[in-house]
């Protein structure tokens, strides 16, 4: 099940996109925790700590407490050239209550299927599915069997068993978490169309590089802070 962080945080004296710029200068990064119809409080973590949780991968999935409140990550803003984490956004839960959360789909049991001897592929579609469960008992993966499964199956949502008390926040049945199919032979054709689509977006990166300079922190004001 979920897994348990603390977090240490201060409270935020300023806001908007000069007091965050130099925050993020400082290594720290600006967030805020908002929900159970209480007034948005404006705070900033330390951004090692933060990258450190944020490389376990099953961040969004951990309840954090920051200086004592009980929380949920909602979501992680990231600076578009650098990755660098710009802003977080908490949501305050109760010990027990229910949430639904984004959870990470992983499929196991690939070499006992049929389609992996017959050089098969598994198209996943659906990464993470949402869930609904007690904040307590946020699972940090939903597993899913690849035993016996041959190509031109569908896997979908009603294929797979969920934990106990986790139940899918969708209600279709119907729909498609991954496919099976037959191996495809790449042509000249497509080697090279993946050749002018890496050229386009090297070159894209390139640009938006040149256009941030040293002050590219300016555009992260615009995903905004809740309380400011």
């Amino acid at each position: 099940m979920s897994d348990t962080l603390t977090l240490a945080a201060e409270t935020r004296d300023r806001v908007g996109k000069g007091a965050s710029r130099a925050l993020r200068r400082d290594g720290r990064v600006p967030a805020v925790i908002y929900g159970q119809n209480k007034d948005p409080l404006s705070i900033h973590l330390e951004e090692k700590a933060l990258v450190k949780a944020l490389g376990t991968g099953h961040f969004m999935t951990t309840v954090v407490t920051i200086n004592g409140q009980r929380t949920l990550p909602k979501d992680v803003h990231f600076h578009p050239v650098t990755d660098r984490p710009v802003h977080v956004d908490f949501l305050r839960i109760g010990a027990h209550e229910t949430v639904t959360v984004q959870v990470p789909v992983v499929f196991t049991d690939e070499d006992e299927s049929g389609y992996a001897k017959q050089g098969g592929v598994l198209n996943v579609v659906a990464h993470e599915l949402a869930v609904t469960c007690d904040a307590a008992n946020i699972p940090t993966e939903i597993a899913i069997s690849l035993k016996g499964r041959e190509i031109g199956e569908t896997i979908h949502l009603s294929d797979i068993t969920l934990p106990q008390g986790v139940t899918a926040a969708s209600e279709d049945d119907t729909l498609t978490i991954a496919t099976v199919v037959p191996p495809t032979v790449p042509t000249a054709e497509d080697e090279a169309a993946d050749a002018e689509v890496a050229e386009a977006q090297a070159a894209e990166h390139a640009e938006a590089e040149a256009e941030a300079g040293d002050d590219a922190a300016e555009g992260d004001g615009a995903e905004g802070d809740k309380a400011e």
